[in-house]
């Protein structure tokens, strides 16, 4: 049977490399994001559909899972990638820039994980699959909102492994713990052969976790280069 994958937050990096994996594997794609224009030629190379949604609106996520249902299937997996950062001083920050970080970080991952769950719970299965960072399980010095927002992302994918693990659906959280590669990035080069994470190969690692036979399940998997420093 084939298989339905929603990416929340979809553009270039890791989610358009999760478009183009879950594609070679014969899934049906859904793209979704605020702003679908940029996602043109990653539909036109993988055949994915794209469907506008800001996943901190509560109508949008609704809509998005009900047309996604409705023309490709309720989703086998569903992937939430979104963040936002505001940087600076405890004392300096604006407290607007912070709310927005907490909202784009975490609540749009409970928004979609509830509407994820509901669709998932009718049909006995599923996955439902968290991009954390590095700020998930440190906090750093003048990134306060960040870790906020990554630290519930994670205490949000915890509880709902618990909870739903027993109704058969997968829940996992991943710790993207080192820089993520792009062609053009004057990091790659400065730190040498593989000092970034490429973003094929953790596709892969969200694959697995997904496919992983169920007597074998994991909630949390952390991925770094093998340069960096832990």
């Amino acid at each position: 049977m084939t298989e339905t994958a929603l990416i929340i937050g979809a553009g270039s990096g890791l989610s358009a490399a999760l478009a183009r994996l879950f594609a070679r594997e014969k899934m049906r794609v859904a793209l979704a994001a605020r702003r679908i224009e940029k996602l043109a030629a990653l539909q036109a190379e993988t055949g994915a559909r794209a469907y506008r949604c800001d996943a901190v609106r509560r109508e949008d996520v609704d809509a998005l899972f009900a047309t996604v249902e409705a023309e490709l299937g309720a989703p086998d997996v569903v992937v939430y990638n979104p963040s936002a950062r505001a940087r600076g001083a405890i004392t300096e920050l604006d407290p607007a820039e912070v709310q927005n970080a907490l909202l784009v970080s975490c609540f749009g991952g409970f928004l979609v994980a509830q509407a994820a769950a509901r669709q998932m719970l009718k049909r006995g299965s599923g996955t439902i699959l968290f991009t954390g960072a590095s700020a998930s399980v440190k906090g750093y010095a003048r990134s306060a909102p960040f870790a906020m927002g990554k630290f519930g992302l994670r205490g949000l994918a915890q509880s709902l492994a618990r909870e739903l693990q027993p109704q058969n659906i997968h829940v996992g959280h991943f710790v993207i713990d080192g820089g993520i590669g792009r062609a053009g990035d004057p990091r790659g080069a400065e730190r040498g052969e593989d000092g970034m994470l490429d973003p094929d190969a953790i596709a892969l690692s969200y694959l697995h976790v997904h496919r992983q036979q169920r007597s074998a399940w994991t909630w949390e998997m952390e991925l770094r280069p093998w340069v960096e420093k832990f």
